[in-house]
């Protein structure tokens, strides 16, 4: 599904910014069905999941494009 701005036209950027959202969630959630990961490990995860999402929100606060 892509996102689109008030004005109806697809902002490329905040889709690829939601991609890299959805896929640091999902490495993380894949990553832990298949072992018990590491402390450092969960972290790097929830770091990399938390900088994915600090950028998505940032590029709405600068763009007012979100969906």
């Amino acid at each position: 599904m892509h996102a689109f701005s008030p004005a109806g036209v697809s902002c490329q950027e905040r889709e690829r910014l939601v991609d890299t959202l959805g896929e640091a969630q999902s490495r993380g959630r894949n990553l832990s069905r298949l072992r018990l990961l590491t402390a450092s490990e969960q972290a790097f995860l929830d770091r990399r999941e938390q900088a994915a999402e600090a950028q998505l929100k940032a590029h709405d606060l600068q763009h007012r494009c979100q969906s």
